[in-house]
């Protein structure tokens, strides 16, 4: 038997969500990297991030430009500043081999919180978990409360299928989460 609350229930072929909005959608890397953008700009570490890009940078440029440089200096550095530009890139990758292989998310968005199902899991998470959100151009974002946002929950746009769902969807974020 399902557990039911009074307005968020999951519509698959069970019961009537009333008053949820409901998103079906397959995830993609972009969705993740939005999510870590979003997480690493709240965080400021964006900041530390290209910080160290350029500290690397310009190691290369040092490198490139001093008579006496090795090889194995040039490359060490030019590796460095690509890997640390790439540091959101890996991260999604990582919780894509997470996530890819769970197939199609259906996820309802109610006075109570989330619920997302697929194949294999459900998840229901309340709105005391997430400390706010952010919207982005395809994406909505929202941020787990711990200090350190290790839970970012990425709903995007394109899971909508009526016209006004969207609008709907940021009355439920704003009635239960602040706009970070």
């Amino acid at each position: 038997m399902p557990v039911r609350s009074r307005l968020m229930v999951m519509d698959m072929g069970r019961d009537a969500v009333q008053g949820a909005v409901e998103l079906v959608y397959s995830p993609m890397r972009a969705d993740l990297i939005a999510g870590v953008r979003v997480r690493e700009r709240r965080r400021h570490l964006h900041l530390v991030r290209w910080g160290f890009t350029a500290l690397f940078g310009w190691g290369v440029v040092l490198v490139a430009t001093a008579r006496d440089s090795s090889v194995v200096s040039f490359v060490t550095a030019v590796f460095c500043a690509a890997l640390t530009w790439s540091i959101p890139h890996l991260q999604a990758h990582h919780a894509w081999r997470t996530i890819s292989w769970q197939g199609e998310y259906r996820t309802s968005v109610g006075e109570m919180g989330i619920t997302t199902e697929t194949e294999h899991v459900t998840l229901v998470q309340r709105w005391p978990v997430f400390r706010g959100y952010r919207e982005t151009r395809d994406h909505l974002v929202l941020l787990s409360r711990d200090p350190n946002i290790l839970l970012v929950e990425v709903l995007p746009k394109r899971g909508l299928s009526a016209g006004d769902d969207l609008d709907r969807l940021r009355a439920l974020l704003d009635d239960n989460l602040p706009r970070v």
